[in-house]
């Protein structure tokens, strides 16, 4: 699913003609295929009803009209049905979670029993952790980046003092280098080949959730494996955004939350992948009633049976409320293609950062990798003058119906999604950003 290096050229087809009017935009999108899909989302609108433009589908994605249509169905049949709902339900809730396989098989790259829809992103962490940072004796060191994901820390945190282990002495941390802002693959591989046998975990993100950055996930997990580390990774800013393939790279295990480009909702159900050399190997875990084996999980025996696959890691039954979204999202991914998602992302990534730089020229300055391999559809901005200049064009944004988002200290997050995103949306952003850069000082 991973998109070659021609593909990425040839989503870049567009830009030869760049130009910086509207009519280029208007243009683009009348030749969109994927146009179609942003009449299935509610859009947010401001005061004056117009939908806004919205650009922060890294942080919420917006709600799929179907999803709507979704979870009123679930109400009408709990009012319905009651407990019989379990069982007699359009979408029986007991096996509720079975709704969601093929559509994370899809943008996950896993084979359908490695993946499972529950919980929430960092408790699926700690449940994977529990499992997978298995510390002995001088292997007791866990990998991450500098400045990751504060929930993300917090949970490695959280597992060093249950292990009753020193965070100094065991959490190691890949800075990047003096004056760069985004790391270096193969500093993260020497950092990774010099804690050799101490290395017990590393914990990655497919994308970084700050600057934008993607990552070679197939090639940080054979430098794990080669010198006998789990490789995990939080895809929470990378599912629904770019192709995985997390059964061919080989990962251990990777969780995610499903409100960000699955466009789910707030809080909605996450996910979990384990790959399959696991299920026989029996990891230790922490076990819930839902990860028993569904033939005999009501028998209500004593002995605990997981059930197989990574639906064995689930704990509890699924929020039927927060989860019937999902199955909306999935479906209209699955319908545009994750492929097809990506190719327009490639090229209205690549036409809202030409377009800045021509329009705003050394206002603004580009935290995100340029090359298209190397990032999502997420653009990180520092604004020149300083913090709180940066911050008042970023409140000027708001102010003229832009939605995106801000990043302490200094950093303005945007995403232009291919599903719902249009170029006119991203011409209508520069438009107001330039103007701001003008009138802020």
């Amino acid at each position: 699913m991973n998109a070659s290096a021609q593909d990425l050229t040839a989503g870049l087809e567009l830009l030869p003609q760049f130009s910086t009017a509207r009519d280029f935009a208007i243009d683009c999108d009348a030749a969109d295929i994927l146009a179609p899909y942003r009449r299935q989302f509610e859009l947010p609108v401001g005061a004056n009803g117009q939908p806004l433009v919205y650009l922060c589908g890294h942080s919420l994605g917006p709600a799929p009209r179907a999803a709507l249509d979704y979870v009123s169905e679930e109400l009408a049949e709990w009012a319905q049905l009651g407990v019989s709902g379990h069982h007699t339900a359009t979408r029986p809730w007991i096996d509720y979670a079975q709704n969601f396989t093929k559509g994370l098989q899809h943008v996950t790259g896993a084979l359908a029993n490695e993946v499972v829809a529950m919980n929430s992103l960092t408790i699926n962490l700690h449940l994977m952790m529990a499992s997978f940072y298995r510390p002995v004796g001088m292997r007791d060191k866990i990998l991450i980046e500098e400045g990751a994901f504060s929930s993300d820390r917090h949970a490695v945190l959280g597992q060093l003092a249950w292990h009753k282990l020193d965070a100094e002495a065991t959490l190691v941390e890949v800075a990047p280098r003096a004056g760069e802002e985004t790391l270096r693959i193969e500093d993260i591989e020497a950092k990774i080949e010099e804690l050799d046998s101490e290395l017990a975990l590393v914990l990655w993100p497919g994308v970084q959730y700050r600057t934008g950055q993607a990552f070679d996930c197939a090639r940080i997990t054979r430098a794990a494996h080669a010198q006998g580390a789990i490789a995990g990774f939080d895809m929470a800013h990378a599912i629904g955004n770019l192709p995985l393939e997390l059964h061919e790279w080989g990962a251990d295990f990777a969780v995610w939350c499903s409100y960000k480009y699955l466009n789910a909702g707030p809080g909605a159900i996450g996910g979990c992948f384990v790959h399959e050399r696991h299920f026989t190997s029996s990891p230790s875990r922490l076990s819930g009633w839902w990860g028993h084996e569904p033939q005999t999980r009501f028998q209500m025996q004593p002995e605990f049976k997981p059930a197989a696959g990574a639906a064995g890691w689930a704990v509890s039954n699924p929020p039927i409320l927060s989860a019937a979204p999902l199955i909306a999202s999935l479906e209209m991914i699955r319908s545009a293609g994750i492929d097809e998602m990506r190719a327009k992302s490639i090229r209205l990534t690549a036409y809202t950062e030409r377009l800045l730089r021509e329009r705003c020229g050394a206002g603004l300055q580009f935290i995100t990798p340029e090359a298209p391999e190397d990032r999502g559809c997420q653009l990180s901005l520092r604004v020149a003058g300083g913090p709180r200049r940066g911050r008042r064009v970023f409140d000027a944004l708001s102010d003229h119906g832009i939605v995106c988002d801000w990043r302490e200290p200094d950093i303005v997050r945007i995403a232009p999604a291919p599903l719902y995103n249009r170029f006119v949306d991203v011409f209508e952003l520069a438009e107001q950003l330039c103007a701001a850069l003008k009138e802020i000082s």
